[in-house]
């Protein structure tokens, strides 16, 4: 009786022993393990976390729904604007405009004021130098910069953590373009911003008053969307108000370039002012002064090329001009250039530009 009730023990205790590792198995293999960093395995709480999948979804749309402000730091009316089309109005065809898109008002205004974003104190903003290229110049933005540089044979660029590197690159490795474009910028190297530039044209940037024999004109010139597929540009000359001689017109020809227009400005000028009086153009294209001034010199010696064998970029325009005043030289009758200060309070200048970007509308 005692070994059949022993058998009946065992027995009991190895089928409960069983089904106890029969029922392990089933949740080892219904409920996977989660390792720890300590190489623990446990098992996942009945509150799992949302997946990093799903995280990354809702970010995403979270993102592409946040309000982006855009701020305008140089262009028609400085500020901060809620739409992209509202920041084109300001800046399309802007010379030197400069603004960017953020997704916090505060880091907008900081950048409107030229204060430091929380971006960049992250150290997250990023500045592209163009020193050769369809557009040289900074850039914030490099959709923007790839614009600059696309379809463009042998660029130079290059992404830096400061303005300052980013104008030291374009400055050594730039072409007669970027050179233009630091000048009309008005970026000089830290030992010479004191220095004024000075030859025969008078470029000092001071507005001559008490002239009463010297006729004085104003030029401009403007492109709407420069350097892209599309732009438009136009050509503005201001002699006068309600004189009959202001030019508001589109720039002829190909390609529709500020530089060309802002030279075209200049021979229209040349064209319909006195051939018999000393004349002063005001421009704020330091590119135009130089090309008419002093580069064409070094240009006609070497056949109108660079000294990389490039072909000069508007080199029909700058010998018009040359003719021109080459012609009221021999007659005695002096042809002064001038540099006035883009988009400043000067009255002649701001009527120039207001008539080159109207010209630069006309179909």
């Amino acid at each position: 009786m005692m070994l059949a009730l022993k058998g009946s023990c065992r027995l009991l205790w190895t089928s409960r022993k069983l089904i106890a590792n029969v029922i392990n198995h089933i949740l080892s293999t219904t409920m996977p393990t989660i390792t720890t960093k300590k190489g623990q395995a446990s098992k996942p709480s009945a509150k799992s976390a949302p997946t990093t999948t799903a995280k990354a979804s809702k970010k995403r749309k979270m993102d592409a729904n946040a309000q982006k402000y855009y701020a305008v730091r140089a262009g028609n009316q400085p500020g901060v604007y809620l739409t992209w089309a509202e920041c084109q109005q300001q800046t399309a065809g802007f010379r030197g405009a400069s603004y960017k898109s953020f997704t916090s008002r505060e880091d907008a205004e900081a950048f409107v004021a030229g204060r430091k974003t929380s971006a960049a104190a992250d150290g997250e903003e990023k500045f592209y130098a163009v020193a050769v290229g369809r557009v040289p110049g900074v850039y914030t933005d490099w959709d923007e910069a790839s614009l600059a540089i696309v379809g463009w044979k042998a660029p130079k660029y290059k992404k830096f953590l400061t303005r300052d590197e980013a104008i030291e690159f374009i400055r050594t490795y730039g072409n007669e373009e970027a050179q233009a474009w630091l000048l009309n910028e008005s970026v000089e190297p830290p030992s010479k911003r004191t220095k004024k530039t000075k030859t025969s044209n008078d470029l000092d940037g001071d507005i001559v008053e008490d002239e009463p024999d010297v006729l004085r004109i104003f030029t401009d010139g403007s492109s709407l969307a420069n350097g892209r597929a599309g732009a438009t540009a136009g050509v503005g000359v201001f002699f006068g108000e309600d004189d009959e001689r202001n030019v508001s017109e589109r720039l002829g020809g190909e390609p529709q370039t500020n530089q060309r227009a802002e030279l075209t400005a200049v021979l229209r000028a040349l064209e319909l002012s006195k051939k018999d009086a000393k004349i002063r153009i005001f421009t704020d294209s330091k590119y135009t002064i130089d090309c008419a001034t002093n580069w064409y010199r070094s240009w006609e010696k070497n056949d109108w090329k660079k000294s990389n064998g490039v072909e000069v970029l508007n080199q029909d325009l700058v010998k018009q001009i040359r003719v021109l005043i080459d012609k009221r030289d021999k007659a005695g009758f002096e042809t002064l250039f001038q540099w006035v200060k883009g988009h400043s309070t000067n009255v002649g200048n701001v009527a120039a530009d207001r008539l080159a970007v109207a010209g630069a509308r006309k179909r």
